[in-house]
């Protein structure tokens, strides 16, 4: 009797051991292989996280969600998918991250983390003092820091490798950039900074003389430069041309494409909202826009003094005028290049772009012999470009012969011109740091 009560024990024993560990496993494993077959499934059906952007702009009247080129290019983005995941495995194998820090101190800095690399920004309030955000690219982790509290000296910095975005437009934004040049030079100096680049919104006439002390070449610190403009300084080694972008100083939005935004009939044959300066090609464009009623088949809308900030009925009115319009004209101000190209391309309306040098030092270089607007002609923009203005009929009477599915398509390569232009720009600007800083470290 006590024999057959001690073995009922000991089965009981086991059968509870048995189940504490089948429980164990499902707690331990089985959620895990449910997330992986998740994410694998996920995968398989290209589906992305959801994210919240700052600025980021559903542009259409409603709130569709939609991929407008998803059915043309489902076997190219999954061939993409495959393509991209064996570079990253290959480049990352074996190698540890490469961090840089990128110093936010001027508006085109927006236009790099948040239109070119699609990074995020916390907090989200437009009055936040200090803003940052992270990426990776490659095998090189981005952190992003911008806003009034950044300031020199008051922040501390935990990389060897920075990128900062400067302003050199005009005297006062000289001074202020200078202040951090030598903020840098002194981090450099006491070895707390191993390298940096500069970002550089540059002067229009393309006078930047000041920040030569600084580069490397003289005698300096500054191992690159990116710099706006059509720079005759740029040569592909240590100097390259970077876009202007959009205005993000007057908050234009990073702009995600929808169907209506394709496929709509757009009710304008063109567009020109902007300042139009006594005596410029702009006043002539004015003139070739007002012969026979050109006019009323353009969203046209002029002021004769420039301002700095919009409205916000200001900006609702411009991007109306993008989204309805099948071209936007872009005559040059002081430089050829200006932020309407950019937001032209964000809508899928075609620019019709100036092509012609404006006054100044900007020009041709020893690698390009195509300016003005050498990185974007470089890359294959999908313009149309004219030399002067009273080609505009004969372009706007073509423009009246096609059909919509002829627009569609264009719209469509537009659009995916764009996208390529700032991924190809975000993995040229990683390649060019991660060559020219690790290069000069092994040295």
């Amino acid at each position: 009797m006590r024999l057959t009560r001690k073995r009922l024990c000991s089965f009981l024993i086991a059968l509870y051991c048995l189940f504490s560990l089948y429980a164990a496993y499902h707690v331990f494993f089985g959620r895990r292989r449910e997330a992986s077959a998740a994410s694998l499934r996920s995968l398989r059906k290209g589906a992305a996280p959801v994210r919240e952007r700052r600025g980021r702009e559903q542009s259409t009247l409603g709130t569709e969600e939609w991929n407008p080129w998803e059915g043309d290019e489902k076997n190219e983005r999954q061939h993409r998918f495959k393509t991209s995941f064996q570079i990253l495995n290959k480049s990352t194998k074996g190698k540890t991250d490469f961090q840089v820090q990128i110093w936010g101190k001027a508006a085109i800095g927006l236009y790099l983390w948040e239109h070119i690399f699609e990074g995020l920004l916390e907090p989200t309030d437009v009055t936040a003092q200090w803003k940052e955000g992270n990426s990776i690219v490659g095998r090189t982790h981005y952190s992003f820091i911008t806003g009034p509290a950044v300031v020199p000296g008051y922040f501390s910095v935990g990389v060897d490798n920075v990128v900062l975005i400067l302003n050199g437009r005009e005297k006062g934004k000289v001074f202020y950039a200078t202040q951090w040049l030598l903020y840098a030079q002194n981090l450099v100096q006491t070895q707390k900074l191993k390298h940096l680049a500069v970002v550089l919104l540059g002067n229009e006439h393309c006078n930047n003389e000041w920040i030569n002390q600084f580069l490397k070449r003289h005698g300096g610190f500054v191992e690159l430069l990116f710099i706006v403009y059509d720079s005759p300084w740029i040569n592909d080694m240590d100097v390259f041309q970077w876009p202007l972008g959009v205005a993000t100083y007057r908050n234009f939005p990073v702009v995600e494409a929808s169907w209506s935004m394709l496929h709509n009939e757009r009710p304008y044959l063109c567009n020109f909202l902007g300042t139009v300066y006594e005596n410029s090609s702009r006043q002539a464009l004015m003139n070739i826009l007002k012969q026979d009623g050109i006019d009323k088949l353009c969203w046209v809308s002029v002021r004769e003094q420039w301002q700095p900030q919009e409205t916000n009925e200001s900006l609702k009115n411009y991007q109306e005028a993008l989204l309805h319009s099948d071209l936007t004209l872009c005559p040059v101000g002081v430089n050829t290049e200006c932020y309407r190209i950019y937001e032209a391309c964000s809508y899928g309306s075609i620019p019709v772009v100036e092509d012609v040098m404006t006054t100044g030092n900007c020009g041709n270089t020893s690698v390009y012999h195509n300016a003005p607007l050498q990185l974007l002609k470089s890359m294959g923009a999908p313009f149309i470009f004219i030399k002067n203005w009273k080609e505009l009929p004969a372009v706007l009477e073509k423009e009246k012969t096609l059909i919509l599915q002829e627009k569609i398509q264009r719209r469509k390569m537009l659009l995916h011109w764009y996208q390529r232009f700032k991924t190809e720009l975000k993995m040229r600007f990683t390649n060019i740091l991660e060559s020219s800083f690790l290069m000069n470290n092994k040295g």
